[in-house]
């Protein structure tokens, strides 16, 4: 039997390009949530009321500590003994979001701390609202420096899809698993999803640092 054998790869591309599917979607849904819901962690976190932000701060902490799988398990396995049963899908894409977004906060924060304090008293002086403050002046500054790290989770979200299979969401690396098990062939399906999940990364790897550029230039950001 040869080590390769590429009538095996054509076999396996169907099956790999439904799970392909099943990943891009579960990326791009889940991280859309997690720049959403990390943007609104770190507004709560930027509250001056000490209970409410260190409220905030530990919600955050614990999410970050704790594994992606137990999460899932917990939401998708434990869930239904509480009476509240959620269907894989809307469970694992809604745990990777809310996991991403624990993170995605901090990158936010760091950047709405590295805007200069004057920002806030220009914004005062010119007798601006709070919510306005901060969407024509402070976020338009905080967030071009932060997308290169945003685009790091974009891509470990990409990587981290796999966990879905825990719960029986056939992503990409899965339907290579079942393949290789149905046919007893490992190497094929398995190399041509490696491949994939490089070609996605280094390809969103361009894009972000595009956009990253574009929006310094936007906004004349060193």
């Amino acid at each position: 039997m040869s080590i390769w054998d590429w009538s095996y790869v054509w076999d396996a591309l169907p099956l790999l390009y439904r799970g392909g599917v099943v990943t891009v979607q579960a990326t791009i849904v889940g991280f859309a949530i997690a720049l959403v819901l990390g943007l609104v962690f770190a507004l709560i976190r930027q509250s001056p009321n000490r209970y409410i932000s260190g409220a905030m701060a530990e919600t955050i902490e614990f999410i970050r500590s704790t594994p992606l799988l137990l999460q899932i398990f917990f939401v998708y396995f434990v869930g239904p003994q509480f009476g509240i049963v959620i269907p894989a899908w809307t469970a694992g894409i809604g745990v990777l979001g809310i996991h991403y977004a624990a993170y995605c906060s901090e990158c936010y924060r760091a950047g709405i701390e590295h805007v200069d304090a004057g920002q806030w008293e220009a914004s005062t002086a010119l007798n601006l609202s709070t919510a306005r403050s901060w969407r024509v002046i402070i976020l338009p500054q905080a967030i071009p420096p932060i997308v290169p790290s945003l685009g790091n989770y974009f891509i470990g979200m990409f990587k981290d899809t796999p966990i879905l299979a825990a719960i029986a969401i056939l992503e990409m690396l899965q339907q290579a698993k079942n393949f290789g098990a149905e046919n007893y062939r490992y190497i094929e399906a398995i190399t041509v999803a490696g491949f994939f999940y490089l070609v996605f990364s280094l390809v969103a790897s361009t894009i972000v640092q595009s956009v990253s550029f574009w929006l310094k230039r936007r906004y004349h950001l060193q």
